[in-house]
């Protein structure tokens, strides 16, 4: 579910610090709680600061980040995809600025996506830079590499950009299982057979398969060697130690190094690998945000306001500008076979048909009964004596009144599904 823009809602309340670690930043976790901010002032303070950011900078910062820690969530894609690509082509195609600054954070996802997004942001803008405060990792780190510079904070990560694929149940790293084959190859070649088990494992390997493997691997290198030699390295002329001049063979050469180095499983262990500035620095050139004290101060408070807001709502990916936001949510309640009674109040000759279903809030736990009236307004559901949930806003965000949890709860994927099985116009806030 989508929504644009929303406007300040009632009732926002206080903001309860939730169980996460932030040991990194206490003193702006701090600031932000002793403010009793609700879920909107977390937007409206994002928004401020990416405005900091572009006044500060000269350029214009577009913020895309998902939430790791809904990757649980059931029925909620965090991944990168191509959904992403149509939805941020759409935000920047009439864009008329020249520069822009991507805050990327996510767990990774489809490498085809990323591909997706970072051909239209080459197409339509003179530079592209990347801006990593929290992880980037595997797609998210191929879509990184496209850029003219990356700025990391000291807490953002890079990560390996080995193709994960599905081999029977299971998902491995594409370079782990092409070695694994040419291990057994040779190990065959040179003994002229292999044990009973390793032989029945490679006869299930089918040509089809093996090539699909070899395919995924080298996609992504090859994106990663032609973005860097295109963007990342146009600019290197000179040798760091010798000072030499740079040829364009030079150029592909290290981007070549780079994309291997990245794709080698065996010196990074785990896909999952965080790789920080001091891992990347020398490769890669990486500008530190931490060297300019003021920009790092607003860096910092991004990457800090992105998770308070997605850790007070039902929000899992956010797309934010300086006067534009638009997020997609998710909504905790029933998937299917939602109730739909009449109510005895009368409306006319007739009754006002009404919906009650129960949403459980995914922090506190705390079930939450919600009604909503078909074909009228909740205003003129009140004049007939049915009265709406009142700590459900305008904009049908439930807000949370267990103790101290207040979190956002977004109610429009309910109203959309009860919409569509029902057909009909569904209100769920009384100023609806």
């Amino acid at each position: 579910m989508h929504e644009r823009e929303r406007p300040h809602h009632a009732g926002a309340g206080i903001f309860t610090l939730p169980e996460q670690d932030y040991s990194c930043m206490p003193s702006i976790i701090s600031e932000y709680a002793a403010k009793r901010m609700g879920p909107h002032d977390f937007r409206q303070e994002l928004k401020k600061l990416i405005t900091a950011y572009n006044k500060h900078t000269g350029r214009v910062l577009f913020v895309y980040a998902a939430d790791t820690n809904k990757s649980r969530v059931q029925g909620v894609n965090i991944s990168l995809v191509q959904d992403d690509f149509y939805t941020i082509q759409d935000i920047l195609r009439e864009a008329t600025f020249k520069n822009v600054d991507v805050y990327l954070e996510t767990p990774g996802g489809s490498g085809e996506a990323a591909e997706e997004i970072a051909r239209f942001l080459r197409g339509k803008f003179d530079t592209v830079d990347f801006v990593i405060a929290a992880e980037s990792k595997s797609a998210g780190t191929i879509l990184a590499l496209s850029g003219d510079r990356i700025h990391m904070t000291s807490t953002g990560s890079l990560g390996p950009i080995d193709a994960q694929v599905r081999i029977g149940r299971s998902v491995v790293s594409a370079h782990d299982y092409i070695e694994w084959v040419e291990q057994k190859r040779k190990e065959a070649e040179d003994a002229g057979k292999l044990n009973p088990f390793d032989a029945v494992m490679v006869a299930q390997i089918s040509p089809g398969e093996l090539s699909g493997v070899v395919n995924s691997l080298e996609f992504a290198k090859d994106l990663v060697k032609d973005w860097l030699e295109k963007h990342k390295f146009k600019n290197w002329d000179k040798t760091e130690t010798r000072k030499l001049e740079v040829t364009p063979e030079m150029r592909k050469s290290r981007a070549e190094a780079v994309a291997n180095m990245l794709c080698d499983h065996t010196t990074w262990r785990t896909h999952g690998r965080s790789l920080k500035i001091a891992d990347l620095k020398e490769v890669l050139q990486i500008v530190s945000i931490d060297s300019d004290k003021a920009l790092a101060d607003i860096v910092y408070r991004i990457r800090t306001i992105v998770r308070m807001i997605f850790d007070s709502s039902t929000i899992y990916k956010l797309y934010f500008m300086a006067d534009f936001d638009m997020a997609k949510t998710y909504a905790p309640g029933p998937a299917a076979g939602l109730p739909i009674a009449p109510s005895p109040a009368k409306k006319g000759s007739g009754t006002v048909d009404v919906v009650e279903f129960n949403v459980k809030c995914p922090k506190c736990g705390k079930m939450h009964k919600v009604l909503g009236v078909m074909d009228i307004t909740g205003a003129d559901a009140a004049k007939h004596g049915v009265q709406l949930n009142p700590r459900v806003t305008k904009d049908e965000i439930l807000m949370c009144d267990g103790a101290g949890c207040n979190f956002a709860i977004d109610l429009k994927p309910v109203k959309s599904q009860l919409e569509l099985q029902s057909k009909r116009r569904i209100a769920l806030s009384s100023s609806r």
